[in-house]
């Protein structure tokens, strides 16, 4: 492997992890420590990754391109996004979260009659030839590595709107954190839609749950419906069924 694969790799699994020693990258890279050492400092100092007590973290202030995002867990992605579609219906007013998950439900609704309100580019862009689609864009400053939409003025607009369905992304969610994002700027908005919806679905892969982000945009008791790829951990069923959430996974 060439090291700018193995750069790339290594800043995709710290992510999906969250914190990992260097012992861990050592076995999971099979190189030496001196070359995990060389490339984890080539990584802080370009401000991806924070060092820790014998190994590294992600940097909560540093955003993965949402590019390379998207290709993580794809098919998983794409999977969630088809049963998450399935509640999505002729007539629906709903929202679409700037996400690598959600964005992946144009293909599934691309033919039925929907007012859609979007704070991401991509989906905007994507949708434009379904004329039946008739898409509305939350406005606001351009954050780049989200391709999204964000700011006080865009979370204003967003109170006046009334969702009948919302398909929301997070980077990370757990029992005692709620629904999180790392990005202040969008955490206004995702309340916002939050707030204004009949129904709430999380849209989440397997590697987002029991990890958490800087801002918290929603209670875990807020959400109706949570759509991922494999069959959650007992706890979040306990969770689920206590607080009349319906989890929904492949069978």
């Amino acid at each position: 492997m060439i090291k700018v694969e193995r750069i790339n790799e290594l800043l995709d699994y710290v992510h999906q992890k969250q914190t990992a020693s260097l012992d861990e990258l050592v076995k999971e890279f099979n190189v030496s420590k001196n070359t995990i050492r060389r490339d984890v400092q080539e990584l802080v100092e370009q401000g991806k990754l924070k060092k820790v007590y014998g190994g590294v973290s992600v940097n909560q202030s540093s955003t993965l391109p949402f590019h390379h995002r998207q290709i993580q867990n794809h098919q998983e992605k794409i999977k969630i996004a088809e049963l998450a579609a399935s509640y999505v219906e002729d007539g629906d007013i709903i929202f679409l979260d700037s996400g690598t998950t959600t964005v992946e439900m144009l293909d599934f609704i691309k033919q039925k009659n929907l007012v859609i309100v979007t704070n991401n580019l991509d989906f905007t862009l994507e949708a434009t030839p379904y004329e039946n689609l008739k898409i509305y864009s939350t406005g606001g400053m351009y954050e780049r590595s989200t391709k999204s939409y964000t700011g006080l003025e865009s979370a204003e607009a967003i109170k006046s709107y009334n969702f009948s369905k919302v398909f929301m992304a997070s980077t990370g969610v757990s029992l005692t954190n709620g629904v999180t994002n790392s990005s202040p700027l969008e955490t206004q908005i995702k309340s916002a839609v939050v707030n204004r919806s009949e129904e709430v679905f999380l849209l989440v892969d397997h590697s987002k749950f029991d990890k958490y982000s800087l801002t918290t945009y929603c209670r875990l008791e807020d959400i109706n419906y949570m759509v991922t790829g494999e069959e959650p951990e007992d706890k979040y069923k306990q969770f689920a069924e206590k607080n009349n959430m319906k989890l929904v996974y492949p069978e």
